[in-house]
């Protein structure tokens, strides 16, 4: 595909891969499709800022991406939680000891 200028614009592939996979609680369900849902909700304008060249779309794409970063953080922070056994996330990791302030 080409933009207005002759360039080669790519768009972004989907995953074609359906499998599905039986998790024994909701929660990581739950969290992948609320990953799924932000990322399928750009679609539209990923394709109208790269194919028509709408700037109202580019900004709309560009909340979009930092609230895919949010949620990625969320999850990143969730995911260490379970990791070192259920512990919240209270300055006893060591990803959280480099981010602590000096007391």
């Amino acid at each position: 595909m080409s933009d207005r200028q002759g360039k080669v614009v790519h768009l972004m592939e989907t995953n074609t891969n359906t499998e599905t996979h039986t998790e024994t609680t909701a929660a990581p369900v739950a969290r992948y499709a609320e990953l799924q849902a932000l990322v399928a909700g750009m679609a539209a304008d990923f394709q109208k800022f790269y194919q028509d060249g709408n700037k109202a779309a580019g900004t709309r794409v560009r909340i979009a991406m930092q609230e895919l970063k949010t949620l990625a953080q969320a999850i990143r922070t969730e995911v260490q939680a379970i990791k070192n056994g259920g512990q919240a996330s209270n300055g006893s990791s060591e990803e959280s000891e480099s981010e602590s302030e000096p007391s």
